[in-house]
């Protein structure tokens, strides 16, 4: 399925003071498949496959999530919402191709 940079990236705003939304933005990693992982699948080696991070991702209910949030904070390393550096990088090329027209 493919990927909507503009759901991704299109915040909740609301009254909520900004402590209040980052506890929110961050609610999902509590019950996220990689807390019960070790960080190697999510960081592997330079040239090591992110297979393994990818598929758990898959499975987990927090991935859209994680991925706006390191679309939002722009992480640069690791595999996050089931995308690694390379594939967050192109999302975002991709995106401001986009809007350029």
């Amino acid at each position: 399925m493919p990927i909507n940079i503009t759901d991704i990236t299109t915040s909740t705003t609301g009254t909520k003071d900004a402590t209040d939304r980052g506890e929110h933005e961050l609610s999902w990693q509590e019950s996220a498949l990689c807390a019960q992982t070790g960080p190697e699948f999510f960081f592997p080696a330079p040239g090591s496959s992110t297979r393994e991070a990818k598929r758990l991702c898959g499975a987990c209910e927090g991935r859209v999530a994680c991925l706006q949030y390191a679309l939002a904070n722009d992480e640069r390393f690791g595999v996050w919402g089931g995308l690694s550096e390379k594939e967050r990088q192109n999302l975002r090329r991709d995106a401001t191709g986009l809007h350029r027209g």
